[in-house]
């Protein structure tokens, strides 16, 4: 029974591998045969700044146009486009 419980676990992990392997695949190669998509997206930035009795003060960044990448994943080190109009706020904290 255990070896069986072993190999089982060992296929599903290794066809979850395969498909996560399959579509960043697909992704890039569709990212470049489109010429590498891109547009720009809206983004406010803030700064929280901790402060005496668990307290946060937030400073305003201002707005800022960010790169983005038409694609499922992340490509050529931009965040998709999706991800970031669905955040549109960006908190650093200290």
């Amino acid at each position: 029974m255990g070896r069986w419980i072993g190999r089982w676990g060992e296929r599903v992990g290794l066809a979850l591998v395969v498909a996560c392997l399959a579509v960043y695949g697909g992704d890039s190669a569709l990212f470049r045969l489109r010429g590498r998509p891109q547009c720009t997206v809206t983004v406010t930035r803030y700064i929280a700044v901790p402060l005496k009795g668990n307290k946060t003060e937030y400073d305003d960044q201002g707005t800022l146009e960010v790169a983005c990448a038409k694609a499922l994943l992340p490509q050529a080190g931009l965040s998709p486009c999706w991800w970031l109009r669905r955040h549109p706020e960006q908190r650093t904290d200290l």
